[in-house]
């Protein structure tokens, strides 16, 4: 079962949380990049508001693919603590990539959202949503600097995942939503036919046409032919 796309990917998950449409408590937050065509969809069904939660990935110097951990917003640092060790990666070199990661985090936020003020967080439920969840280090990082702005209830929704990256978060949230666990998992990407990267633009360009949306859309329903191809 393969997704065409990251925006099939987000109708397909919507319908898994359709329960949540209509309440004036949710809010969805994407993982940029790749997380936002997929929240898009899933704030459209749920007609609920859409914002972007930022994280960045730390990678291993040469191996950037390979995540040391992660920081989110909030000034949230979330490390693999066995990597770090097994590869003997100095406090000093921690401390350099976390810097140049805060630069562009705060880059991207200023990019995306513009002018637009941070949408509250205290006490609503929240659901967070990417594209997949691999070693689940952003996630980790972004579910913790959402703690510290106390949500209700934290949601993490995914279209695809290892079962074992899903198991490992519901001790951490109150709900977690992985549309497909398939098995092998191999990588995220493998499980879309079209996986190229979201640009800033595409970003921009969707946040601003979620902050436009009207209130009084149609009453929600199951999305349509949203399902995965294979």
């Amino acid at each position: 079962m393969v997704f065409q796309d990251r925006r099939e990917a987000g109708r397909v998950l919507a319908s898994r949380l359709m329960r949540y449409a209509d309440r004036p408590d949710v809010l969805v937050l994407a993982l940029p990049r790749g997380g936002v065509p997929i929240a898009f969809e899933v704030g459209e069904a749920l007609r609920a508001p859409l914002d972007v939660f930022l994280v960045r990935k730390l990678g291993v110097p040469g191996h950037e693919e390979l995540a040391l951990g992660a920081i989110a917003s909030g000034g949230v640092r979330v490390l693999n603590e066995g990597l770090v060790r097994s590869l003997a990666i100095p406090n000093s070199v921690l401390d350099e990539i976390t810097a140049r990661e805060e630069t562009e985090l705060r880059r991207r936020e200023t990019a995306y959202r513009g002018s637009r003020p941070r949408q509250p967080i205290a006490g609503r439920t929240v659901i967070l949503v990417d594209d997949g969840l691999a070693t689940g280090a952003s996630m980790k990082a972004a579910v913790a600097a959402l703690r510290r702005e106390g949500p209700g209830r934290i949601v993490v929704a995914v279209p695809v995942a290892s079962a074992d990256a899903c198991d490992e978060f519901r001790q951490d949230v109150e709900e977690v939503v992985c549309a497909i666990t398939p098995e092998p998992f191999r990588a995220v990407g493998a499980w879309y036919r079209d996986f190229s990267q979201t640009t800033d633009e595409e970003v921009r360009a969707l946040l601003e046409q979620a902050s436009q949306t009207p209130a009084g859309r149609p009453p929600a329903t199951t999305p349509v032919g949203g399902g995965p191809t294979s």
